[in-house]
C-alpha cells in the first residue's frame, strides 16, 4: 500500500473521529429530545467491504468510526437484492410479500405506510439526495423535496436528474457526464477521466453538506443521502484508484457447486455470470474498493458538518445499502442472488449520544433487514409505528439484547437474468437455505464454518446434512403458509414454472396515477 495515500486516509479518518467524539451542548440528546435522523446509503455495496468487518484490504476510516460509535450488525440483509424492490422494503417497512415487489419491477407511486411521510406527519423536515430509483421519478413519497442523481436513468417523460442538469450547466462543455466510458452494469474498472469535482459522489456529498450547513429550523430533520456508487461503473478518481493495486484485492470465492456459472453469459461487459479469471476479478475490485473509499470521504464530510453545527450528538445515523455485488464470487457478477456478496449488506446504527451508550462499539448477530429501518426511525422519533409493519425496531434490541427477535429473515428474487435464477431463501445468520422455484434444487450453507459459501450441504449425502436440509425445508414451508398455492401444493414446496413479479399486496390500484403528498 502506498504510504502517502494511507496517510491521507488516516488524516480523513482522524477528522471524522473528532466529529464523533466531541460533545455538542446545544442539541445534546436527552430523554425528551427527538433526534435528527440521517440515513446514509450506498448502492450495490457488499457487506464485507468495510474495514470494521475485518477486511484489511479496504480503507473506510469514517464508516469504521461510525460503527465504533454505534452498533455493527453482522447479519444485515436485503430481502429482494435488486435496486427497486430493496428500496420498496426500505420505504415501507414491509416484507416482500406485503409490499408486493418480489423482483426487479417498479416501486408503486404510493403505499399505505411510507417512512418519509410518517416522519413528515410527525413534523420532521424531510429531504432525500441522490438515487431513489422510484417511478415516477419525481414522486416524493412524503419527502418535502428530493434532489436526484439517477445515474443516467430517464424513465419519466422529459425527466432530467438534478445531477445531470448541474453537470450540463457546470461541467466541461466538451464532455459527457459518463465520459469515462464504462456502462452501468459493466465489470470493467478504470479511473475517472474528469476532474473529481464533477463526479456524482462529490456532488451528492456537496448537496448533503449544503443542507446541513444551512439548516435553521426548530423541528428535527430526516435526511436521506443515497450515493449512486459503488454500483458500476467502478470509476474512482485517480487518487483513490492509486490507493489500491490489483495485488491488494482478495480473490473471488468459488464454491463446489458453481461450475455451471463458469461459461460467460454474454458477449458484452454487462454479463451476469462467467469465469473471467482472478486477474479480472481483482481489477474490478480495485475500482470498486476505490469507489467505496471515495464515498467514505464524503461520509466524513457529512459527519464533520453535523459536528460543526452542534447537531451530531442529537442525530440518529444509519448506514446501509440496497444490496451487494458478487464481483466474480462463484463466477457471478452484479446482484439478484441469495449469496452473501449479493444479499448481505453493511448495517450500522449509531444512536444519538445519551441514548443507548452501552451499545457503542458492540456487534449484534441477530438477522436484520432494510424493513427494520422504518420502525426504528419512528421509535426514535416518538411516532406511532403503524399496525401491520413487518420490520422491527432495532431500539428494542438496544433496550434489551436478550429480547425476543425474529428467528430468521426471509429473502427472495423473482426470475432475473436467467430462467433458473428464481429463488426463495431463509437465513438466521448461521444457516442459509435456498430453494429454486423452477428446479426444486435446495442449497444449505453453514456460514459459521463456511463464510465463503464454498460447500453446499445440499449436495452432502450424510445423514446430518439431510436432517438439516429437511429442517430448513420445513421452515420454508411455514414461511409460505400465508401464500398458499402455487408456492405450496399438498403442504409441501412446489416447483413453480411461472413468474410472479408482484404479489397480491402490490398497490396496483395506485399504479396508474401519481399521488401528491
Amino acid at each position: 500500500m502506498h504510504t502517502m495515500n494511507r496517510r491521507n486516509f488516516l488524516k480523513t479518518g482522524a477528522a471524522a473521529a473528532g466529529a464523533l467524539s466531541v460533545g455538542a451542548t446545544a442539541n445534546a440528546a436527552g430523554s425528551e429530545t427527538r433526534p435528527n435522523i440521517v440515513l446514509l446509503m450506498t448502492d450495490q455495496h457488499r457487506f464485507d467491504c468495510l474495514g470494521v468487518f475485518g477486511n484489511s484490504a479496504i480503507q473506510t476510516p469514517n464508516l469504521d468510526r461510525l460503527a465504533h460509535d454505534g452498533a455493527l450488525f453482522t447479519s444485515g440483509f436485503s430481502s429482494v437484492p435488486s435496486c427497486t424492490a430493496a428500496r420498496a422494503g426500505l420505504l415501507t417497512g414491509m416484507s416482500p410479500w406485503h409490499h408486493g415487489m418480489l423482483g426487479y419491477g417498479r416501486v408503486a407511486p404510493r403505499y399505505k405506510v411510507e417512512l418519509p411521510r410518517e416522519l413528515r406527519n410527525g413534523c420532521y423536515d424531510t429531504l432525500a439526495i441522490g438515487k431513489m430509483h422510484w417511478y415516477p421519478q419525481r414522486n416524493l413519497h412524503g419527502f418535502h423535496k428530493t434532489i436526484l442523481d439517477e445515474s443516467g436513468r430517464a424513465e419519466t417523460p422529459d425527466f432530467e436528474s438534478d445531477y445531470r442538469r448541474w453537470f450540463r450547466e457546470n461541467g466541461p462543455k466538451d464532455k459527457e457526464f459518463n465520459a469515462t466510458g464504462i456502462g452501468w452494469n459493466d465489470y470493467d474498472a478504470k479511473q475517472y477521466v474528469l476532474p473529481e469535482e464533477f463526479h456524482p459522489t462529490v456532488w451528492t456529498g456537496n448537496e448533503a453538506v449544503e443542507y446541513i450547513d444551512g439548516y435553521e429550523r426548530d423541528n428535527p430533520f430526516f435526511l436521506k443521502v443515497s450515493f449512486a456508487r459503488p454500483h458500476s461503473p467502478y470509476d474512482p478518481p485517480k487518487r483513490f484508484w492509486d490507493a489500491y493495486s490489483d495485488d491488494d484485492m482478495p480473490a473471488p470465492s468459488v464454491g463446489n457447486w458453481c461450475e455451471k456459472y463458469a461459461p460467460r453469459s454474454g458477449t458484452n461487459n454487462a454479463i451476469w455470470h462467467g469465469d473471467l479469471g482472478v486477474d479480472q476479478a481483482k481489477n474490478s475490485r480495485r475500482g470498486y474498493y476505490g469507489s467505496i473509499s471515495f464515498i467514505d470521504e464524503q461520509v466524513g464530510r457529512i459527519l464533520n458538518s453535523l459536528e460543526e453545527r452542534n447537531m451530531l450528538d442529537n442525530t440518529l445515523i444509519f448506514f446501509t445499502s440496497d444490496h451487494g455485488d458478487m464481483l466474480g464470487d462463484h463466477h457471478m457478477w452484479r446482484k439478484t442472488y441469495a449469496y452473501e456478496g449479493s444479499a448481505k449488506v453493511p448495517f450500522i446504527v449509531r444512536p444519538p449520544k445519551g441514548s443507548f451508550d452501552h451499545v457503542r462499539g458492540k456487534t449484534f448477530n441477530q438477522p436484520v433487514e432494510l424493513r427494520d429501518i422504518l420502525p426504528t426511525c419512528l421509535d426514535a422519533a416518538k411516532c406511532r409505528i403503524p399496525d401491520g409493519v413487518d420490520g422491527m425496531s432495532i431500539y428494542d434490541l438496544f433496550r434489551n439484547a436478550g429480547s425476543e427477535w425474529r428467528e430468521y429473515i426471509d429473502f427472495e428474487h423473482d426470475q432475473c437474468y436467467g430462467r433458473d435464477n428464481h429463488w426463495n431463501a431463509l437465513c438466521d445468520g448461521r444457516w442459509k437455505y435456498v430453494y429454486f422455484a423452477r428446479t426444486g434444487q435446495q442449497q444449505l450453507f453453514d456460514l459459521q464454518e463456511d463464510p465463503g459459501e464454498l460447500r453446499d450441504l445440499g449436495l452432502d449425502n450424510s445423514a446430518e446434512a439431510k436432517r438439516k436440509v429437511s429442517e430448513w425445508r420445513g421452515n420454508m414451508i411455514e414461511q409460505f403458509r400465508e401464500r398458499g398455492e402455487p408456492f405450496l401444493i399438498n403442504g409441501d414446496l412446489n416447483v413453480r414454472d411461472s413468474r410472479l413479479l408482484y404479489s397480491p399486496s402490490y398497490p396496483g390500484t395506485w399504479a396508474h396515477k401519481v399521488i401528491k403528498v
